[in-house]
């Protein structure tokens, strides 16, 4: 027999992922009571199985690579990695999938958590089913708060369920190095895994459907990282999609498009994100299950004024660091909704998240580093905008060839000839990855060129990369 009981908050947040922790976070500081509902680890996907544990395992892989390019140094770091310390190590940085300590800083902020899982029954209404069955029914006075991110996608092959494929859960949380390792796809998830897997000794195999890797990027980005993997040991197969996924006698068989048949030990798709909201109740306020869910720049979903969507749900920017921004918003307008306030809505204000369309950051951790902020180049012809992209080999920089023997990078940057401002910035490279806050606040600042000359970079470091673009957009 179940027992029901309710609670009244000012704010009710489903999710506690960064994103959800984040928003309690501001609603909590403003003085607003607050409910976070949760039905697997508090920390979410980041902390567990994604932004965490892949930089763990990237950041052994990255130093030796760095290693490797330092006379005196090159000769101690041609041996293998120590799979099982790099694996500890990533065990270590997830807690070994623990949330003792998170769920203490939920508290700490006078936040309360309810375990299991949550829809909406109603206008500001959730009801959460705990593992124990009973039901606790919460009311939100002012919002409830959408967080619950996204999951891997993965395609319609059919009998794909029988093979138990690997999503980026699995690449992430493995305990042991497959000895062969099927990568589908060319993001961001299938070139770091690929990248991770490749140095703790498993054969990869990445089977791309596009031109390239990196799609979203300049496309010099997705060419100097193929590169990259191929030398290091991995096949990199471009248009080539797959038909077909059998496991036989425990070997993965995947056949492609070309007929081709290639074997692994585990497959791993990594060929999109799909919301988290097929079982949250949107039914019951005349919204899709399974659905994206579309806001407005205060991250309040059309047509609801009490509901609010943040971080990946709404499809925005799926970035962990650019939901804990939207959620630093969201919480600040459900604040100023709540108190009465006067909502800034102009963009770049507290209450909007401008960002999400001028300036997104992102950082892959490949070998080497592929980092980018704003728009590529065809993004900003596609916008309208006048624009020239300026390119400089990045060891022209004096820190490129003190950082690395035989640096190999590239920067772009391209400049609005209209305002004479940065729209967009692309750094590919080793070590480059400290680079793009640099020109994340060029770009988000709407820096002028003019003042750009007056930001000096140090010698000898990488970041004179700025004034070899500089001096090649005055020479152009």
């Amino acid at each position: 027999m179940t027992e029901t009981e309710t609670n009244a908050y000012d704010v009710v947040v489903l999710g506690a992922g960064p994103v959800g922790e984040n928003v309690a976070d501001r609603t909590r500081a403003a003085g607003l009571t607050t409910a976070v509902v949760e039905s697997e680890l508090v920390g979410g996907e980041c902390s567990y199985w994604a932004c965490v544990p892949s930089k763990a395992l990237l950041r052994p892989v990255i130093a030796r690579a760095d290693a490797r390019r330092v006379p005196g140094l090159s000769q101690s770091v041609q041996g293998p990695l120590d799979a099982s310390a790099v694996l500890a190590h990533r065990d270590y940085y997830t807690s070994h999938w623990k949330d003792d300590g998170q769920v203490g800083w939920l508290d700490s902020i006078g936040a309360d958590l309810y375990r299991g899982h949550g829809r909406l029954t109603g206008p500001r209404t959730v009801t959460v089913t705990g593992p124990d069955g009973d039901e606790r029914v919460l009311t939100a006075r002012h919002a409830v708060a959408v967080c619950t991110g996204s999951r891997a996608a993965l395609p319609g092959l059919p009998g794909l369920d029988t093979v138990k494929p690997w999503t980026s859960r699995e690449a992430t949380s493995s305990a042991s190095v497959p000895g062969r390792l099927i990568v589908v796809g060319g993001g961001v998830v299938a070139t770091e895994m690929a990248t991770v897997w490749q140095a703790l000794g498993a054969q990869v195999t990445l089977l791309v459907r596009g031109k390239g890797l990196l799609p979203r990027m300049e496309p010099f980005a997705g060419e100097l990282v193929a590169e990259a993997l191929t030398e290091a040991g991995a096949d990199v197969r471009t248009g080539t999609s797959v038909q077909s996924v059998t496991r036989e006698n425990g070997t993965v068989v995947a056949v492609t498009d070309k007929g081709d048949r290639v074997e692994g030990d585990e497959i791993l798709f990594a060929t999109g994100r799909a919301p988290r909201t097929d079982d949250i109740g949107l039914e019951t306020i005349g919204l899709d299950p399974g659905s994206w869910l579309p806001v407005d720049d205060s991250l309040r979903v059309t047509g609801h004024d009490w509901l609010y969507a943040v971080g990946d749900v709404n499809h925005r920017a799926l970035l962990t660091h650019q939901g804990k921004y939207q959620a630093r918003i969201a919480g600040a307008a459900i604040a100023a909704r709540a108190t009465g306030e006067t909502l800034l809505a102009e963009p770049w204000s507290a209450h909007a998240a401008t960002a999400d369309q001028a300036a997104v950051p992102q950082v892959v951790f490949t070998d080497p580093e592929a980092t980018a902020v704003g728009l590529s180049l065809a993004e900003a012809e596609q916008a309208g905008y006048r624009v020239r992209a300026v390119d400089v080999d990045l060891s022209a920089a004096s820190g490129a060839g003190l950082y690395a023997d035989g640096y190999k990078g590239r920067a772009r940057m391209v400049v609005d000839l209209e305002d004479e401002i940065l729209r967009g910035v692309t750094l590919v490279g080793p070590g480059v990855g400290e680079l793009i806050h640099s020109a994340t606040i060029a770009v988000a600042g709407q820096v002028p060129v003019s003042r750009l000359w007056h930001a000096v970079p140090s010698f000898p470091t990488i970041s004179e990369v700025w004034l070899r673009l500089l001096e090649a957009y005055r020479d152009s």
